[in-house]
C-alpha cells in the first residue's frame, strides 16, 4: 500500500510566467504545463468566470494539502479511498496592505469500513503541518476534518 514518493534534494526552483496587455486576461505559463488565462477576481472588477491570482493561491493550498497527505499516508502505510479538500482564504486590509490573514481547509477523507479514523485524523493534521504552500504563508490557519467510512456501492457526498 506504500506510495513511492521520490523527492529531489533541496533547493528546488519553480518557474512560471505571465503576460498581458493593457486590458483583458493574463496568460499564465509554466514549463511543461498547459497555459491558461487568468483574470482579476470579481471583487477587483474582474469577470468572475476565470481563475484569479487569489483563487489560484487558495487552490494551491488545497492541492498541496492533498499531495502532502498522499505522501504522509503512503509513508505510514495507511490506506484510504478518497480525499476532498475545500480551501477558503480571507483577504483583508491590514495597515493599508491587502493580504490573506486566514486560510481554512475542510478535508473530507473517505476510508474503508472499519479503518482507523483516529489514525487518519492524526495523519491529516500531520499533512497540514507539512504542506509547503501553507508553511510559506503568514496567514492564520485552520483545518476542519470530516472522516467518512465508505458503504459498499455508495458514492461519498460532496464536501
Amino acid at each position: 500500500m506504500a506510495l513511492k514518493v521520490s523527492v529531489e534534494p533541496y533547493p528546488h526552483r519553480y518557474t512560471a510566467a505571465a503576460s498581458g496587455r493593457f486590458s483583458g486576461g493574463v496568460v499564465v505559463t509554466a514549463p511543461g504545463a498547459a497555459a491558461f488565462t487568468s483574470a482579476p477576481a470579481r471583487q477587483f472588477g474582474g469577470p468572475g468566470d476565470a481563475w484569479s491570482p487569489e483563487a489560484l493561491l487558495v487552490a494551491a493550498l488545497a492541492d498541496c494539502f492533498i499531495f502532502t497527505f498522499r505522501a504522509v499516508s503512503g509513508a505510514a502505510l495507511f490506506g484510504w479511498q478518497q480525499i476532498e479538500c475545500r480551501a477558503e482564504g480571507l483577504l483583508e486590509k491590514r495597515e493599508r496592505v491587502a493580504q490573506f490573514t486566514r486560510v481554512s481547509l475542510q478535508a473530507r477523507l473517505t476510508l474503508a469500513p472499519g479503518a482507523d479514523a483516529t489514525r487518519a485524523k492524526r495523519l491529516l493534521r500531520q499533512a497540514d503541518r507539512a504542506c509547503l504552500i501553507a508553511n510559506s504563508l503568514k496567514a492564520e490557519r485552520s483545518l476542519e476534518i470530516h472522516i467518512v467510512h465508505a458503504v459498499s456501492g455508495a458514492s461519498p457526498a460532496p464536501l
